[in-house]
């Protein structure tokens, strides 16, 4: 981030200097919320956690280099004391943000695919400078601000990833990080415990196209009525895309290889251009439309735009992750989160990447679904059974075991474990080499250590 004077930031949230912090001491280095993290010149913010309370760690932080504490009590470091430090540290990033003009926000949300979009946007905006976007899902109150406060005077692009768990949630995100460029994948069934139904999901998600100015421009899939209808709460202009023969810029020409990653024609207003995923699903052929509607609302050539799809990868963690093990063993670990859509799509992707192999899928609970939980675990399971599946494992849900079991004319075999390290001791019992494994849940069930105790364990003669 640009350097930054502890007076400034007392200035920008109202806070207090103790504990010996000195208005002209400079923060130089990261923003942190994880003591882990500090380094020479950080600013450490004290966040009370649901296990523990960032103020407990502050003196470690400033051992390890952070300059200060940002926190809500004198700590016994030097300190910027406020009434709350999440609230300061938002406060701290929108006015770091309004000092940076020549930094444009493009911001995405939706049920599914956000953290895969923004890190096809930030490999493409990269192409025409300086472009900062999230680690992993640093989408929220804590994780948008720490994504803002990294640009410099550099910068030419920000891309944010938006996330809500209720209604005005994304707009007070977009008071931190104003988008002029928004673009809205799909209304799903994620986070329907919170929400209650899609239009309120619907309803919270266009909070970001109604963020726009004038002259921004709103992103919106065609494919997607809840997402297209969204088109009459903003001024900006609409630029659509998807596969619908009336998106501006269209998916044409679908095809998969042999690993499930999408090759496929882009037809834009600036032309066409041949497209060749290395990232894997079909699902990311509109991921990928989506984030060059994006770069072409930002003025982007299309060649550019295309070549650096065809060139990026995945950048963050347990998200249709391909692996393969030393003796030939193929392992998707798309474990970091789980909806029913999401879902449904990494069952497509096993489906097309793994012909031949015995398919495995190991599935997990899709939290936050409230009250439709239950049906909705069922279609998951009837679903993996339809897509040939031959061996589920439902892990904590027996409800996913029992909608592949009424799946007429499925032969495969459905078992329910309690938890993932039974899971992981199912599959290593009975996996192959010649067998393909998908892993899939909501991130807090961890079943990516499924995913992880397959690859460690390389069978005798195996070569690792």
């Amino acid at each position: 981030m640009t350097p930054i004077a502890l007076g400034v930031v007392c200035r920008r949230t109202g806070g207090r200097l103790v504990g010996g912090a000195a208005a002209g001491t400079l923060v130089t280095g990261p923003v942190v919320i994880d003591s882990r993290r500090s380094e020479p010149g950080s600013l450490f913010v004290c966040v009370p956690g649901e296990h523990a309370d960032g103020h407990d760690f502050a003196a470690r932080a400033v051992d390890a280099g952070a300059v200060a504490a940002l926190a809500a009590r004198d700590v016994g470091v030097p300190a910027v004391v406020v009434a709350d430090p999440q609230h300061a540290l938002g406060e701290l990033a929108a006015a770091v943000l309004s000092s940076a003009p020549q930094c444009t926000v493009v911001g995405v949300t939706g049920s599914s695919g956000k953290t895969s979009t923004k890190d096809l946007m930030g490999q493409v905006f990269a192409r025409a400078g300086a472009t900062v976007a999230p680690e992993g899902s640093f989408n929220n109150e804590l994780g948008l601000p720490l994504t803002v406060l990294r640009i410099d005077e550099h910068t030419r692009t920000l891309v944010c990833e938006y996330s809500a768990r209720g209604v005005g949630h994304i707009r007070e995100l977009c008071r931190i990080a104003p988008p002029a460029i928004a673009v809205v994948l799909n209304v799903g069934a994620a986070h329907l415990g919170e929400f209650g139904s899609r239009a309120v999901v619907a309803e919270a998600k266009g909070e970001l196209v109604e963020a726009l100015p004038a002259e921004g421009v709103a992103v919106l899939n065609a494919d997607d009525p809840l997402v297209l209808g969204m088109r009459s709460r903003t001024a900006a202009k609409v630029l659509t895309f998807g596969q619908s023969a009336a998106a501006d810029v269209r998916i044409t020409d679908l095809s998969l290889d042999d690993e499930a990653r999408a090759r496929f024609r882009l037809v834009t207003p600036e032309g066409a251009a041949a497209v060749e995923l290395r990232v894997h699903g079909a699902h990311q052929a509109g991921n990928a439309a989506a984030a060059a509607a994006a770069a072409l609302a930002a003025g982007l050539d299309l060649d550019t735009i295309a070549a650096a799809l065809s060139a990026a990868e995945a950048r963050s963690a347990h998200r249709m992750s391909l692996r393969r093990r030393g003796d030939g063993l193929l392992v998707i670990d798309d474990a970091y989160n789980a909806n029913p859509e999401s879902t449904a799509a990494a069952l497509d992707a096993l489906a097309a990447l793994a012909s031949g192999r015995r398919r495995w899928a190991v599935l997990g609970e899709m939290l936050e679904l409230g009250d439709e939980s239950g049906p909705l675990h069922r279609e998951i399971g009837r679903r993996a059974a339809s897509s040939g599946v031959d061996e589920l494992v439902a892990v904590g849900m027996a409800e996913i075991a029992a909608g592949a079991d009424a799946t007429a004319g499925w032969h495969g075999r459905a078992r329910t474990v309690p938890d993932p390290a039974a899971a992981a001791g199912l599959v290593l019992t009975e996996v192959t080499a010649d067998d393909a494994v998908l892993v899939k849940a909501s991130n807090s069930i961890q079943l990516w250590r499924v995913a992880d105790a397959l690859l460690e364990t390389v069978p005798a003669g195996a070569n690792a």
